[in-house]
């Protein structure tokens, strides 16, 4: 890049990232978005999705490629698949340095999403791969007529779970308590599924592989004792970490990492904004993602105003 100086740098390409583009670029600003990865975020790996408003089920990929559609038809810049190794936070004129660029903004918006997090058991990171996922929309199709395991009690565990059995011939269903936290709808579509078998009270210890996965201990959190499940692959969705380690001892953030801000997006940093899974959200979800994004456009274009405001004055 030149010396351009851009008026917003978005770090991230997801929901979030795509709306808070929107509303600075229909505040007649200047603004990118730069994502490691391909535009979408993490709706491109989900199967359906029944909880936007506006659509009774739309798969996560097409309500994906409909908000890219939607940010096209304004004067936004993109640069995806650019590996970003550092970012100045502090600064005035921020920073970001990919392998191949260096961005310069007057503010920055984190929209760089969250993974799910790992199991951290014997087996689990040797495995990825070979047995080991973390999207069932990815991988599923090769699991057809096996049995596989997937871990956790939440929407995303008991859906990919539902989604699975249009391919395993089983699927167990880990969960280390009897009660769910995936809404009421959800439960009671994956109790109806004869494919899906419950295993409650109980945590995975261990995965077992020789050349790819084929088994894994578990044990009973009441009894404490252990059994081995025969399986060809494990799904673990057992809640999410934050993407953040880039922004780590600039920013304010919770003990979990998540960063910190204000009901308008804004961070302990003058002209950096957090939005989405990033941010210490009560709520992660597509349309609280988008509803961040807006939020956060409005705010940085208030932002430039006040600083043209007072380089006039």
């Amino acid at each position: 890049m030149s010396n351009k100086i851009f008026d917003c740098i978005i770090l991230g390409g997801g929901p979030a990232g795509l709306s808070s583009a929107l509303y600075c670029s229909r505040a007649n600003l200047d603004c990118a978005i730069v994502d490691n990865s391909a535009l979408g975020g993490a709706p491109t790996n989900y199967c359906e999705i029944e909880n936007y408003l506006g659509f009774n089920k739309i798969q996560g990929w097409e309500l994906s490629e409909k908000f890219e559609q939607h940010i096209d038809n304004f004067n936004i810049q993109k640069f995806p698949y650019e590996e970003i190794q550092k970012v100045d936070l502090i600064s005035d004129i921020k920073k970001v340095q990919t392998l191949e660029n260096e961005f310069l903004a007057k503010t920055i918006i984190i929209a760089t999403g969250a993974r799910n997090k790992k199991l951290n058991i014997k087996g689990e990171e040797e495995n990825i791969g070979r047995g080991v996922s973390y999207c069932a929309v990815c991988d599923g199709a090769f699991y057809k007529d096996k049995i596989v395991a997937v871990v956790g009690g939440g929407n995303s565990a008991l859906e990919e779970a539902i989604y699975l059995t249009q391919f395993v011939k089983k699927a167990y269903l880990i969960h280390r308590r009897d009660i769910f936290r995936a809404d009421d709808i959800v439960q009671k579509r994956a109790k109806k599924n004869n494919k899906i078998e419950f295993v409650l009270n109980s945590v995975v210890e261990e995965i077992l592989a020789d050349e790819k996965v084929y088994a894994i201990k578990i044990k009973n959190n009441l009894t404490n004792k252990t059994q081995e499940l025969k399986i060809d692959g494990i799904f673990p969705y057992i809640g999410q970490e934050p993407n953040a380690e880039l922004f780590s001892g600039q920013i304010e953030q919770d003990k979990y990492g998540f960063i910190i801000t204000d009901m308008n997006m804004k961070t302990n940093l003058s002209g950096v904004y957090a939005i989405g899974d990033v941010r210490n959200t009560p709520l992660r979800q597509v349309i609280t993602a988008v509803s961040d994004g807006a939020i956060a456009g409005v705010e940085v274009s208030k932002y430039i105003m006040t600083m043209k405001e007072k380089i006039r004055n």
